[in-house]
Parts: C-alpha cells; sequence; structure tokens
C-alpha cells in the first residue's frame, strides 16, 4: 500500500517495493509481544580497552572476560565447540551445554556496545532425532535480551563432506537428509544501529555491499588437516561479518578463537581483535598464524616502499 508520503506501509497484502516504508503497523502488532526490543532512550557508550590486552590471545574460558570492560566490543564473531565427541569438547548433556554456551554469552552481552553485533556460526547434529542447536541459540540469546537481526545460511556445497548417509536408499522408507549448510546467527545489544561514525570511512565496496547483505553466502569450507585444528572455519566467514558489521579500527571477539581464524580476518581488515581459548596447543596455533600474517604485511609493505 502506498501511503501519503509517496511511501509503503504495511497492508494486507503485503507491498511490492520499500521505499519511504512503514512497518509501524507490523511491528506494533501482538505477534512482537513478549520479544526483547530496542531500548527506547540507548547511550551509546564506548568504554577503552587497555591496549596491553588488545590483538591479544588468552588461554582462559570466554566466560570470564575480565580484561574487556563493559560496553567495549564492537563486534563478536565465533563457532563454538559442538560437544561431539572431538578431543577438545566435553560430553555435556544438551541441557548442559546450553548452561555453558549461556555463561559465555552473557559476558558477550556486558562486554558489546550498545548496538554492538554477535555473529555465531552453528551447525545442527544429528538424525535420530535431529538436534537444532541453531534454534536453541536463537532461544537463549532472546532470554539474555539479545534483539535478533537475522540469519544467513552459509551454503557449502561445493566442499561440503560427500556424505553417504542415505537411509533408504531410491526408497520413502527412510531417506535421510544431507546437511550441505550452517548458519550464521545475526544479534545486536539494545538497539540494531551503531552509534554515528560519520568520521569514519566505508570499508567496502558497493558490490560487496549487495553480496553481504543477501542472507545466503556461498563459499568452501576449511581443511582440519591444512589449519590443525579439528573445527576450523574458513577466514571468509568472519572476514564477511567485519566487513559488513564493523568499521575500521574496531574491536572484534572471539570467545572461541580456536586456530585464530577470527584474528587473521581482523588482521586482513583492519581491525582489532581480542580472543579466548582453553586450550593451550590451539592458542598457540592462533599466536603462529597471528605471527605469520603480520609478516605477510610487513613484506607487503616493504614491496610498496620499494615500488615507489
Amino acid at each position: 500500500m502506498i501511503n501519503k508520503k509517496n511511501g509503503t506501509e504495511t497492508s494486507k497484502f503485503g507491498s511490492p517495493g520499500r521505499v519511504n516504508h512503514d512497518s509501524s503497523k507490523f511491528y506494533n502488532s501482538r505477534l512482537y509481544e513478549g520479544l526483547p526490543t530496542e531500548k527506547e532512550k540507548v547511550v551509546f557508550v564506548e568504554n577503552k580497552i587497555d591496549e596491553k590486552n588488545i590483538n591479544q590471545v588468552f588461554c582462559k574460558s570466554g566466560d570470564r572476560m575480565e580484561e574487556l570492560p563493559d560496553n567495549s566490543v564492537h563486534l563478536m564473531v565465533t563457532s563454538p565447540p559442538y560437544n561431539v565427541g572431538k578431543e577438545y569438547d566435553e560430553n555435556l548433556s544438551l541441557n548442559e551445554y546450553r548452561e555453558f554456551l549461556k555463561k559465555v554469552w552473557k559476558d558477550v552481552h556486558r562486554v558489546l556496545v550498545p548496538g554492538g553485533r554477535a555473529c555465531i556460526n552453528i551447525a545442527n547434529l544429528g538424525r535420530k532425532p535431529y538436534i537444532p542447536l541453531h534454534s536453541f541459540i536463537i532461544e537463549d540469546m532472546q532470554k539474555i535480551g539479545f534483539l535478533m537481526r537475522g540469519e544467513i545460511i552459509w551454503n557449502k556445497a561445493s566442499t561440503a563432506s560427500p556424505s553417504t548417509a542415505w537411509g533408504s536408499w531410491l526408497s520413502a522408507k527412510n531417506p535421510v537428509l544431507r546437511d550441505i549448510h550452517e548458519y550464521i546467527l545475526i544479534f545486536s545489544k539494545e538497539s540494531f544501529s551503531r552509534a554515528n561514525h560519520d568520521d569514519k570511512p566505508a570499508t567496502m565496496t558497493r558490490e560487496e555491499f549487495l553480496e553481504l547483505t543477501k542472507s545466503v553466502w556461498t563459499f568452501g569450507a576449511e581443511s582440519a588437516k591444512r589449519v590443525g585444528h579439528p573445527a576450523p572455519f574458513p577466514v571468509e566467514l568472519p572476514l564477511r561479518c567485519i566487513k559488513l558489521y564493523t568499521f575500521a579500527n574496531d574491536v572484534v571477539l572471539d570467545p572461541f578463537i580456536g586456530s585464530g581464524t577470527t584474528a587473521v580476518a581482523c588482521l586482513m581488515s583492519n581491525r582489532r581483535f581480542v580472543g579466548y581459548d582453553i586450550e593451550e596447543e590451539y592458542v598457540k596455533l592462533a599466536e603462529k598464524r597471528i605471527e605469520e600474517i603480520l609478516n605477510e604485511k610487513k613484506q607487503q609493505k616493504i614491496s610498496e616502499l620499494i615500488q615507489k
């Protein structure tokens, strides 16, 4: 429906466009009762992190991030452990696993700036029955007070493991779905918008913005053997989140940093990072990858100076 101001508004049959769209009728409907909503008056506080704690990986649990003050981190990107018997997992019940993650999410909520974003990469598990981990995480995040922005389907079909768990082959008796996707769940703290940063230039192109704002991302998975970690995500995943949701020089947190992929993505995109992991072996691996990317950047600068 077109309104008097030549925009669109929520109608019984939907609207073909979204020019100056007035969606207040939809958001004021009872459908939104009980869900977390934006604060009416948000104070956009951004506290400084002690410089000695910037660009560091701490060997400790991400539910006790004393190094980070309240309202100090601009983005959290992570992929939590799956509790499925990998060497760094614990054999927790589903409820215990959710309670463990909630401790981390609560501290993430504390350290994020108002309007700060949280991106969680998660895959669902099992078949008998199927465990929709992503829906449990959404429920827990909303109970903490996070505002859900949406979810991205990561289509990794080109490099997904060729599963042969067909179930009943060519039969309707019990065919089994073969997952070729994972989720990236997107949340905000208190407000969907960040504080105004007109002094900070855009760090993505028009083409990147059009691509990254789609709800389906297609790129390949990472090789666990190549990285040396049993469940790494590709650099492309945090890199896309960082480009879309942060300004240059912002602070990005990964409370399950593992092999350091989020840190690598930060260094590639002129952002700063803080990471946590309980496994000393993976902290050392992360630090090694960080050192390698820093050396690459130094060599690149030297080459540029020589060419000038």
